[in-house]
């Protein structure tokens, strides 16, 4: 087999690398290699470079050792020893919790990593999910209520440090992409002017990548210059911190702690300071954010400890019996639902790779554009053609030291964005009416009224997290006021005009 004479490599770099395919048993890939173009040879070429083979086989044998087992799934609920409730703590613990945590976020030692990899294909787009609008008045996307919480607390963390400290209040945002979404997503954030933000403090990052698999491990040529590849789920977050300069970028500013969430959480609590401050207080390597289950039979996975090993476990994965079982308080013993919201120590996030190859990836069956071998056509599958190899989030806590789990309030933390529109469930219209609903009990609770048609889904009222994070510093304004709709509460100006 020959190479282009154009191409910037050797004939023995090229036979090096097609040895090692071939010990792999995946020098397939080679096939149509003599017949491409330069280009084409350079491109397939480079991808084979940047593919580890013998990890993705090693990934592929674990895989399926893990499927093959079916072990029984011992299931047992969360000790009181790792979980807190914010329903149930102390209004003085509470504030324990969130004093700490904005001292924390004063002296620089906070940060967030957001997981914002998604395209909003099922909502009928095609940009970054973080750019999607639910029809907020303010016409607001996911990712500019995002930043303009990050800038409020920033605001306030100030406060919890003397005005001569030369500690900058920052809290650095680490912006997780993927292929299809990273350029657009940073075109974004560059058009819009970074929402007031510094520049200086956001950092963009691509999730890794795996190639699709045949059901037999073999790597899935996509055409004749293209393998297939996917990205490696939410849980190749813990290989890009590492490999793209986040871990070193945490170092370098003396981060200590990040707050990592999903984009399409409307109600995410950004550097959620309760939550830092919770899990710094219980000297958490590995914290989890969790809201109680509607019912037993909500489809969502569950935080427990699960063959002696915390974990997840999906909701088809224990029977009818357990899901049912209750604790003497009457809640559900298996109740902890999983909302992909975590708090991380920089130490761990440094030791993941100490256990990374222990990971066991879950497989995807998926239907996967393929070039026949024989033939040279492309062939597009009616039925399930190959593999996706995922890691997930939470598949490092059986390797945390210190496991904590907070339960939070489902109205207040959790709604995300799912399905198409008009689906009446995690949809655009759902997360517009939280938001909006949150906002109405922020004024509610401070005193105010408010005078106008709340349950028009199309209502006109919005206050943004630049004046409130969490239903704060209004109360001096709106206390025995009301408000009148429509309202779309920009400033603290528009705060004061509008409360009569």
């Amino acid at each position: 087999m020959t190479i282009s004479t154009s191409l910037p490599i050797s004939e023995n770099e090229f036979q090096t690398m097609k040895a090692r395919y071939q010990a792999a048993g995946q020098d397939h890939l080679f096939t149509f290699f003599e017949e491409l173009g330069p280009s084409e040879q350079q491109s397939l070429y480079q991808q084979l470079c940047d593919f580890d083979v013998d990890r993705i086989n090693q990934i592929y044998q674990t895989a399926m050792e893990g499927a093959a087992r079916q072990e029984d799934c011992n299931v047992e609920p969360l000790s009181e020893q790792v979980f807190d409730s914010v329903l149930t703590a102390s209004p003085r613990l509470l504030k324990e919790w969130e004093t700490l945590g904005l001292t924390l976020i004063a002296q620089g030692k906070v940060a967030v990593i957001l997981m914002a990899g998604g395209q909003g294909t099922r909502l009928g787009s095609s940009d970054p999910k973080g750019c999607y609008d639910i029809n907020l008045p303010s016409k607001k996307s996911l990712f500019q209520l995002q930043a303009e919480r990050i800038l409020r607390l920033q605001a306030l963390a100030r406060q919890y440090k003397k005005p001569t400290d030369p500690v900058v209040s920052v809290i650095p945002w680490y912006i997780m992409t993927s292929g299809p979404t990273h350029q657009p997503t940073v075109d974004y954030f560059e058009q819009h002017n970074y929402f007031g933000l510094d520049k200086g403090n956001i950092y963009f990052f691509e999730q890794g990548t795996l190639p699709c698999l045949t059901m037999d491990g073999k790597i899935i040529l996509e055409s004749k210059s293209k393998v297939a590849i996917a990205p490696d789920g939410n849980g190749g977050i813990y290989a890009a911190v590492q490999n793209k300069g986040v871990i070193a970028d945490l170092k370098r500013r003396g981060i200590l702690y990040s707050h990592c969430y999903c984009v399409d959480n409307c109600l995410a609590k950004v550097a959620d300071p309760v939550f830092i401050g919770y899990c710094v207080s219980k000297q958490t390597d590995c914290g989890v954010k969790v809201v109680a289950k509607a019912a037993p039979e909500e489809p969502v996975g569950v935080v427990c400890r699960r063959n002696g090993k915390y974990g997840v476990v999906e909701y088809s994965e224990i029977s009818k019996e357990i899901s049912e079982r209750r604790r003497p308080d009457g809640s559900l013993a298996f109740g902890a639902a999983n909302i992909a919201n975590h708090f991380f120590s920089t130490e761990f996030l440094e030791r993941v790779p100490t256990f990374a190859a222990q990971l066991e990836y879950h497989i995807a069956k998926k239907k996967i554009k393929y070039v026949d071998l024989q033939s040279g056509e492309q062939v597009v599958p009616q039925s399930n053609s190959g593999m996706k190899l995922e890691c997930f989030v939470f598949d490092v806590f059986p390797h945390a030291k210190n496991l904590s789990v907070l339960e939070v309030d489902r109205k207040e933390e959790f709604s995300p964005l799912k399905n198409a529109p008009g689906s009446g469930v995690d949809c655009p219209e759902t997360s517009r009416r939280d938001i909006i609903a949150q906002h109405t009990r922020f004024i509610l609770k401070a005193g105010g009224n408010i005078v106008g048609d709340l349950n028009d889904p199309l209502v006109q009222f919005e206050l943004s997290p630049w004046v409130s994070y969490g239903g704060e510093g209004i109360q001096d304004v709106i206390q025995n006021k009301t408000i009148t709709l429509p309202a779309i509460i920009e400033t603290k100006y528009d705060l004061i005009r509008l409360a009569n």
